[in-house]
C-alpha cells in the first residue's frame, strides 16, 4: 500500500521529516518497506538560484556569445559565459550553480561544472525553461519579475514540491489502515497531535427530489448498511493537475474526472465507492441481492462472467445485475464519457460475501482488498459528501436528490472487558492508567463504564469502534495500547520468564530436520523449496482422469490446478530450469508434502525428503576427470540419512515405483522407507528434462514416528578383527542383500560387517550365472580369533550359502 506524505499532511499537519515518521509507523505494526522520493519534475531545481545579471559585454572571440557577471547572493558576483540573445544587465535570472545536475525536456541529463568557453571562464549557467525541464522554450533565457533576494532558491520561486510515498507492507488485520485517514489516525496517536476528517460542510443536498434513485436491500446480513447519491450535470472530462498528481503518487493512471474522484476518495478515507450513470439504471431502483445461479454478467473489463448464487450483486428494478458488489462493476452500467447523470454508490458490505465473490471470479481491485478485510460503516455518508463537493469542483456535478441511506440494523461497537492488572502481565512492564486511558482514547476506543473487581483491581468496558475489525478480545485492546506505548520502551530484564512451560515435542521436528539438512548440506547438496501446486497434467492418462488428485478449486492459474501427489515434478522443473541455464551438475533436496485423495472421499497428506541427483560429480579440472553420478552416490546419501536415524542397514528389494526405470526400495522394520533409482525416460521427457535423473524419495512421517533419541557407547575392541574373503558363483536372480542377509542369520556373533567387491557375469561362468566377490569381517571383543574359529565360521557361511541361495564357491 503506497501513502503520500504530502497528502497525509493534508490530515494530519506535522512538520515531521519523512524518515521519522516511517520509523513511527514501522514501531506501531504498520512496516514501512521503503519510502520513496517524488519530485514534480526531475532533480527538483536543486542547485538552482535566483541571480541578477549586474554586467553584460560581447566576448570578443565569438559573435553570439556574451561575457557576464550575475550576481548569486555570495559576497563575489560569478563570472558566466551565456549564449542567449536576450541576455543583458538588470535581467532578474535563474542560474545553475557548479555541481547542479540539469534534466532538459529533451536530451541526456548533464552537470554543471566550472569551464572555459573560447579563453573566456564560466561559473554556471544562465537558463532557459527547456535546459531545466519547466517548459519547451528555447527562445532565450528565462526572465524573471520578482522582489525574492538573489541566492534564493529556484524551486521556492517556482513553488515546485517533493514528496514522500511510503510503501506500507500491510498486514491483513490493519483494514483501519488501508487509507491516508487510517494512517493519520495512527499517527494521531503516536503523536499526540489532532487529525481531522476532509471538510464537507459545504455539502447541501436538496430535502426532496421528483425522482430520485430508491434502494433495496434484499440480503441485509451481506449488506448491512448502502447509500447513494444523485448527481447532475456532470461533465466527463480529463481531472485537473492536482487530482492527477495526486493518484500518480500512489501508482494509479487517471482515467476521468468521475472514476478518479471515487479512486481518490478510495484511498483517502478508506471507503471503496461506484460510480454508475444513472440513466441506466432501468426503473430508478436499485436492488441489492444474491445472484441467480448461472446468471451471465459482463464486467467492466468487458469480460462475460457466470454467476454464483452466492456472489451479491448490484442490480436494476428488473433484477438485472449491475455491479459484482464490493468488487467490480459492469459495463452497460459505467460512466462514459456520454454521461451527464451520475448515481454514487457507497456501502458497507460484510467482508465473507466479497471475499467469496473475488475469490471465485479471480477479480482483485482496490475496493474489494478493503471490503474483504473490513470497511468503516460510518464512514459511508462521509465518503459520499467528499466525493459529491469534489464532483462539483472538477466536474460541475450538482447534487439532485437527498442522500438515499438505508441502515436497517445499525453496527454496533464492540464491548470488550480490560482487567489493568492484565496488561501488566501481557505487556511485562507497568504502564500508568492515565497513559492507557490517553492510548485509548486516541485510538478511538471509548471507556463506557469503571469498575473495581473484588481484589480492589481497576477493570473498564470499553466500546471499540467498527472500523477496529481485529480488536474484540481484552489481548487484542492490550495489543492496541503496547504498539502505541511503544515496543521499544519495554525494557528487557535481566532474566526473562513466561508464566507457563509450553509442552515440547520428543523428537522436536524442526531439529531433526536441521540436522538432516546440515548431513545433506555438507555433502554438497543444496536445498529446494518448491511449490505445492502442480499441473494435473503430469498425471493424467489419454482419455483418464487420475481420481487420487486433489483438485484446486479456485486456482489462479491452470498450471497449477492440483495439490502435488508427488514432489518428482516439482524438483525436475528446477532441475530443468537450471540444465537450461548451463547449470547441469545438480545435487538437490527437498522436505515437503504430498497430498491424495482416497476412495472414501477422504484426503491424505505426508511428509517426504527427496533427494535429486543430475550431471557430473564435479567440474571438470586439470586435477581429476570429471565422471558422471551414480546410484550409488544417491543410494550412499540415503544411508546416511537412514543410519542418522538409526538404520545403518536396511534391507532392500527391486524397486515398484510409478516414476523409476530400476532401483531399490529400502525397507526397515519391514516397512517400505525409501525409494530410489533413475527416473523414468517418459517422465523426463514429459518434462523436457535433457539429462539423466537420480532420485530418491523417503518417507519422513516414518522416519520421525520411529526415531528414538537414545545414544549407546560402546568401548573399542582391544582385539584386532579378520577379513576373509569368498567368491560366490549364483543365479543372476540373486541379489547381494541376501547374500548379506544369509550371512547375518548364520553368524551373529563374530561377523560385523559383510561387504561386495567385485561383482563379475560373464560366458565361463555359464548362462544366467553371476559371481559376486564378498568380504567378511569378524572380530571377538572379548579374545583374539583363532584359525579354527575363523574356519568353523566360514565353513558354516559356505555350507548356508550353498544350501540357501544355491551358491558354488570359487577356488
Amino acid at each position: 500500500m503506497k501513502i503520500s506524505l504530502d497528502w497525509l499532511r493534508t490530515l494530519i499537519p506535522t512538520d515531521k521529516p519523512a524518515v521519522e515518521i516511517g520509523q513511527l509507523l514501522t514501531g506501531s505494526g504498520l512496516e514501512v518497506e521503503g519510502i520513496e522520493e517524488l519530485e514534480s519534475i526531475p532533480g527538483g531545481l536543486r542547485g538552482l538560484v535566483l541571480g541578477t545579471v549586474l554586467t553584460c559585454e560581447k566576448h570578443p572571440d565569438a559573435d553570439k556569445l556574451s561575457l557576464t557577471t550575475v550576481d548569486v547572493g555570495d559576497a563575489t558576483p560569478r563570472n558566466i559565459v551565456c549564449g542567449a540573445a536576450n541576455v543583458r544587465a538588470g535581467l532578474k535570472v535563474v542560474v545553475a550553480l557548479e555541481g547542479a545536475q540539469l534534466y532538459p525536456v529533451s536530451g541526456e541529463p548533464f552537470k554543471i561544472k566550472k569551464s572555459k568557453i573560447r579563453g573566456a571562464a564560466s561559473e554556471g549557467m544562465i537558463c532557459a525553461e527547456d535546459e531545466i525541464g519547466l517548459g519547451t522554450s528555447h527562445a532565450g533565457v528565462m526572465e524573471l519579475d520578482t522582489d525574492l533576494p538573489n541566492g534564493t532558491p529556484a524551486a521556492e520561486y517556482f513553488g515546485l514540491s517533493s514528496d514522500s510515498v511510503y510503501e506500507i507492507g500491510l498486514t491483513p488485520n490493519r483494514a483501519d489502515a488501508a487509507s491516508h485517514y487510517g494512517v493519520a489516525r495512527e499517527l494521531r496517536a503516536l503523536l499526540r497531535q489532532p487529525c481531522h476528517l476532509p471538510d464537507t460542510s459545504q455539502f447541501h443536498a436538496p430535502a426532496s427530489a421528483a425522482r430520485n434513485i430508491t434502494v433495496e436491500i434484499q440480503d441485509p446480513e451481506a449488506s448491512p448498511r448502502y447509500a447513494g447519491l444523485l448527481l447532475e450535470n456532470v461533465k466527463v472530462g480529463p481531472s485537473p493537475e492536482w487530482l492527477q498528481r495526486r493518484l500518480r503518487s500512489i501508482g494509479l493512471s487517471p482515467i476521468n474526472n468521475v472514476v478518479d474522484v471515487t479512486n481518490f476518495v478510495l484511498h483517502e478515507l478508506g471507503q471503496p465507492l461506484h460510480a454508475f450513470d444513472a440513466d441506466q439504471i432501468t426503473g430508478n431502483k436499485i436492488i441489492v441481492k444474491r445472484a441467480q445461479e448461472g446468471e451471465k454478467f459482463t464486467t467492466l473489463d468487458a469480460a462475460e462472467r457466470t454467476l454464483k448464487a452466492a456472489d451479491l450483486v448490484i442490480a436494476d428494478a428488473q433484477g438485472a445485475p449491475m455491479a459484482l458488489a464490493g468488487v467490480f462493476g459492469g459495463k452497460t452500467s459505467g460512466v462514459s464519457d456520454a454521461t451527464t447523470r451520475v448515481f454514487l454508490e457507497s456501502a458497507y458490505f460484510q467482508p465473507a460475501a466479497v471475499r467469496k465473490s473475488s475469490q471465485v471470479h479471480q477479480l482483485k481491485t482496490d475496493a474489494s482488498f478493503r471490503f474483504e478485510r473490513g470497511t468503516d460503516p460510518h464512514m459511508v455518508p462521509v465518503a459520499l459528501k467528499r466525493a459529491a463537493l469534489l464532483l462539483q469542483e472538477v466536474a460541475g456535478a450538482t447534487i439532485a436528490a437527498p442522500i438515499v441511506d438505508e441502515y436497517p440494523q445499525p453496527i454496533s461497537h464492540t464491548a470488550v472487558r480490560l482487567r489493568l492488572p492484565r496488561v501488566e502481565r501481557l505487556v511485562g512492564q507497568f504502564i500508568a492508567p492515565e497513559r492507557i486511558r490517553q492510548i485509548l482514547t486516541d485510538l478511538d476506543i471509548l471507556i463506557a463504564e469503571e469498575s473495581q473487581d473484588a481484589a480492589g483491581h481497576a477493570e473498564w468496558i470499553l466500546s471499540v469502534p467498527p472500523h477496529k475489525v481485529d480488536v474484540t478480545r481484552e489481548a487484542d485492546v492490550i495489543e492496541e495500547i503496547l504498539r502505541i506505548y511503544g515496543y521499544n520502551h519495554v525494557a528487557l530484564r535481566p532474566h526473562n520468564s513466561a508464566s507457563y512451560l509450553a509442552k515440547f515435542p520428543n523428537p522436536d521436528p524442526e531439529v531433526l530436520r536441521q540436522n538432516t539438512a546440515r548431513l545433506l548440506s555438507g555433502q554438497g547438496f543444496s536445498e529446494i523449496i518448491t511449490n505445492s501446486l502442480t499441473n494435473s497434467l503430469y498425471f493424467e492418462k489419454e482419455g483418464e482422469k487420475d481420481e487420487t488428485l486433489v483438485p484446486v478449486l479456485n486456482f489462479n492459474s491452470a498450471d497449477l490446478n492440483v495439490m502435488r501427489p508427488t514432489m518428482l515434478h516439482s524438483g525436475l522443473e528446477i532441475i530443468r530450469y537450471n540444465v537450461n541455464r548451463r547449470q547441469r551438475d545438480l545435487k538437490l533436496y527437498e522436505f515437503g508434502k504430498t497430498y491424495h485423495r482416497e476412495a472414501e472421499g477422504k484426503y491424505l497428506e505426508k511428509n517426504k525428503l527427496v533427494i535429486y541427483l543430475s550431471g557430473n560429480t564435479a567440474a571438470e579440472t586439470w586435477q581429476q576427470k570429471s565422471d558422471k553420478t551414480t546410484f550409488h552416490q544417491l543410494a550412499a546419501a540415503v544411508q546416511q540419512v537412514l543410519a542418522s536415524f538409526g538404520f545403518a542397514q536396511p534391507a532392500s528389494q527391486p524397486v515398484q515405483h510409478p516414476y523409476l526405470a530400476g532401483g531399490l526400495t529400502l525397507l526397515a522394520q519391514n516397512q517400505p522407507v525409501a525409494h530410489l533409482g533413475a527416473v523414468s525416460p517418459s517422465i523426463l521427457k514429459r518434462l523436457d528434462v535433457s539429462q539423466a535423473v537420480w532420485y530418491a524419495e523417503l518417507d519422513w512421517d516414518f522416519l520421525m514416528r520411529k526415531y528414538k533419541n537414545t545414544l549407546t557407547a560402546k568401548e573399542l575392541a582391544k582385539f584386532p578383527e579378520v577379513r576373509r574373503d569368498l567368491s560366490l558363483v549364483v543365479d543372476r536372480t540373486v541379489t547381494f542383500d541376501q547374500l548379506r542377509q544369509i550371512a547375518q542369520r548364520t553368524e551373529k556373533k563374530l561377523l560385523q560387517s559383510v561387504n561386495v567387491f567385485d561383482v563379475y557375469e560373464g560366458e565361463n561362468l555359464g548362462a544366467g550365472k553371476k559371481s559376486y566377490s564378498v568380504s567378511f569381517t569378524l572380530q571377538d571383543p572379548t579374545q583374539t580369533l583363532t584359525d579354527q574359529a575363523i574356519d568353523g565360521v566360514m565353513q558354516r557361511l559356505i555350507g548356508q550359502f550353498e544350501k540357501q541361495a544355491g551358491a558354488l564357491i570359487r577356488k
